[in-house]
């Protein structure tokens, strides 16, 4: 009787450039778990029937996790079919440069600053701080009309979002005036 080998040689050639050819159904694979873990997510969500209006808070992860299983088969098709993604042209960006540091951690102070500054001073405050931070982080230094407009921006978002769409926001110190 003979025992079976293992073959622990490198996969052939062949196979190993098919699968770099088709890099792609990497991009399918996590879109199918995505979706699978979406639509099992929102099929075993625990819905009071008395509660819910005739649309119900499993409608949407539904309708996403069902559009994310469609559209992982139709590119796994097409990338087997011979599809492949365009090459990066680089337009807009030069790929010779590195990468801009400096923006990237101005952006990201700027953005942890305002999440631990939201519950003290509020949603227009903070809000604020983090439009105009992030104009002064991709470069504009107008000192003179960019606090005015992130304030606007942040005040009108306040207004939408806390009176339109009726999600609570914290309005911190400007709570009674707002």
């Amino acid at each position: 009787m003979t025992t079976p080998t293992t073959d622990l040689s490198p996969a052939p050639a062949g196979r190993r450039s098919w699968l770099r050819d088709h890099s792609e159904l990497g991009v399918c694979v996590l879109l199918l778990m995505l979706g699978v873990l979406v639509l099992t997510d929102a099929l075993t969500m625990d819905v009071d029937i008395t509660q819910r209006g005739p649309v119900g808070p499993k409608t949407v992860p539904v309708v996403v996790g069902a559009g994310l299983l469609v559209v992982a088969a139709l590119l796994a098709v097409d990338v087997v079919r011979g599809g492949r993604g365009q090459a990066e042209t680089g337009e807009d960006v030069d790929l010779s440069e590195p990468a801009d540091w400096r923006t990237v951690l101005l952006l990201t102070g700027v953005f942890l600053g305002s999440a631990v500054l939201i519950e003290p001073l509020g949603f227009p405050v903070a809000g604020a701080l983090l439009f105009w931070g992030a104009a002064f982080a991709l470069g504009s230094r107008r000192f003179d009309r960019d606090p005015l407009i992130a304030a606007v921006v942040s005040l009108v978002a306040y207004t939408v979002f806390n009176n339109l769409l009726g999600v609570p926001l914290p309005g911190g110190p400007l709570m009674g005036v707002l």
